[in-house]
C-alpha cells in the first residue's frame, strides 16, 4: 500500500528530465506550472499571483519562490538552492528567476511557458527577455503513463472514495438535503481515512478533508456539470454522484447514477442504456487500443439505440495529479492506450429531465486492464 510518493520516484523523474535537457542541448529545464513543479520536485503549492519557478540542470535543482514559501521549500531534499522575492507586485519574480538561472550558468533554457501564468491578477515580463527560451512539454507527456507507485496511489484513493460513497448512499433519503448529506459523507470518509492512515498520510489539505463525496439531484442531473440545487430530495429523484480522495496529490474518480425510491420504467431504461455503454467502453480498453476507437464504438451504440442526441461529451480522460489529464478518450484523439495510462470511463445520457452517468477509474496494464473503483454498477445496488 502506497500513501506517499517515495524519494526514489522523484529521482527517476529528475533523471528523465535531465535526459531531455541533454537531448535538447540547453543549459536547464524551467517550469512555471504548479503541477509540473510538484511532479518533478515534490514541492506542492497553490498557484497564485506569486509565481514559483523551478530550474533543473544536469547537476542542480533550484527554485524561486515568494518569501512566504521559503520555510516550506527549504525542507525539500531535492532542491539545492532557494531564491526568493518578498511578494508581488512589490517583488520582481521573473527577474529573481533570471538571477537564479544566471547563478546556474544557464543562458539557454527549455521552459513549459515563457513566463509566469497570469492568474489572480499577475502581470509580468516574459522569461525570454532575460535568457534564450525554447518551449517544451516534457512533464505533461511524462504524466501520460503512471508508474506502479502512481497507480497504487490512485488505487488507495479509490478505496477511500468507495467508502465515502457508501456513506453517501446510507445517508440519502427523501427529505434530506444534498448539501448536508454530502458534507456528512465527506466528513465521515475523511475521518476514517485520517484515523486509519495516521502518520502514513501525507499532509495535503488546509482545513478541509482529504475525501469528498456528493451529488447533484433532480433536474440538475440533465446538465453534465450541474450544481447542487437548494432543494430537499423527493421520491423519484435521480442522483448523479461523485467521490474521490486525495492521496499525496493523486485522485481517482467514482460516479454513479442513483435513484431515491424505485425508478420509473423510463428512468430504468435510460440507466440500462448508460450502463451498457459504459460496459462496452470498459471491455474495449487495453494496451494498443486506439483512443478514438473506444469513443467511436460508444457513439455507435448510442446511435443504434436512438439516443445519440442525448450524449454531450466523450467517453473519458486520463487522471492522476490532475482531475482531467490528457490523453482523452475522444473521437478526435490520436494515439493509443499504453500501460500506465489511467482513465475515467464515463459515457453519459442527458435527457430533458434527468441525466445518467457512471464513472469508473481503470488502469491500462501490460496485458489488459485493472479497474480501481469498485462500487456496484447495477440498478438494484443504486436504488436507495
Amino acid at each position: 500500500m502506497h500513501t506517499e510518493v517515495p524519494g526514489s520516484e522523484f529521482d527517476r523523474r529528475l533523471d528523465a528530465v535531465r535526459d531531455r535537457i541533454a537531448d535538447a542541448g540547453v543549459d536547464a529545464g524551467v517550469w512555471f506550472g504548479a503541477t509540473s513543479i510538484e511532479y518533478v520536485s515534490g514541492f506542492a503549492h497553490i498557484q497564485t499571483e506569486r509565481p514559483v519557478v523551478l530550474a533543473v540542470t544536469l547537476d542542480e535543482v533550484a527554485i524561486t519562490v515568494p518569501r512566504l514559501e521559503v520555510e516550506r521549500v527549504s525542507e525539500n531534499p531535492r532542491i539545492d538552492a532557494v531564491h526568493s522575492y518578498f511578494d508581488y507586485p512589490q517583488g520582481a519574480p521573473v527577474e529573481t528567476a533570471a538571477g537564479m538561472l544566471d547563478a546556474l550558468d544557464a543562458s539557454s533554457v527549455a521552459a513549459d511557458m515563457d513566463g509566469a501564468p497570469g492568474v489572480m491578477g499577475y502581470e509580468g515580463p516574459a522569461l525570454s527577455e532575460f535568457v534564450d527560451v525554447e518551449s517544451q512539454n516534457w512533464v505533461s507527456r511524462m504524466r501520460y503513463a503512471k508508474s506502479n507507485v502512481e497507480v497504487e496511489l490512485i488505487r488507495e484513493s479509490a478505496r477511500w472514495a468507495n467508502l465515502a460513497h457508501r456513506y453517501l448512499a446510507e445517508h440519502t433519503e427523501a427529505g434530506a438535503h444534498p448539501v448536508t448529506v454530502s458534507q456528512r459523507a465527506s466528513m465521515e470518509g475523511s475521518r476514517a481515512m485520517l484515523d486509519a492512515l495516521g502518520d502514513e498520510y501525507a499532509v495535503r489539505t488546509r482545513g478541509d478533508g482529504p475525501v469528498h463525496a456528493g451529488y447533484i439531484a433532480g433536474e440538475q442531473t440533465r446538465l453534465p456539470h450541474g450544481h447542487t440545487a437548494n432543494e430537499r430530495l423527493s421520491e423519484g429523484d435521480v442522483l448523479v454522484t461523485g467521490a474521490t480522495a486525495n492521496v499525496d496529490g493523486y485522485h481517482s474518480e467514482l460516479e454513479r447514477t442513483m435513484f431515491v425510491g424505485e425508478p420509473t420504467d423510463e428512468q430504468a431504461e435510460y440507466f440500462e442504456l448508460m450502463h451498457e455503454a459504459q460496459t462496452i467502453a470498459i471491455e474495449a480498453l487495453g494496451p494498443g487500443v486506439e483512443l478514438a476507437y473506444v469513443d467511436d464504438i460508444v457513439a455507435e451504440y448510442f446511435e443504434e439505440q436512438g439516443v445519440a442526441e442525448h450524449a454531450q461529451h466523450h467517453v473519458g480522460h486520463n487522471i492522476g495529479l490532475g482531475a482531467h489529464e490528457p490523453p482523452y478518450i475522444d473521437a478526435g484523439a490520436d494515439g493509443t492506450m499504453e500501460p500506465g495510462h489511467v482513465y475515467t470511463i464515463e459515457p453519459g445520457i442527458y435527457t430533458d429531465t434527468y441525466g445518467y452517468r457512471h464513472s469508473d477509474t481503470v488502469a491500462i496494464t501490460e496485458d489488459g486492464t485493472d479497474q480501481l473503483t469498485y462500487f456496484p454498477r447495477d440498478i438494484e445496488s443504486n436504488t436507495l
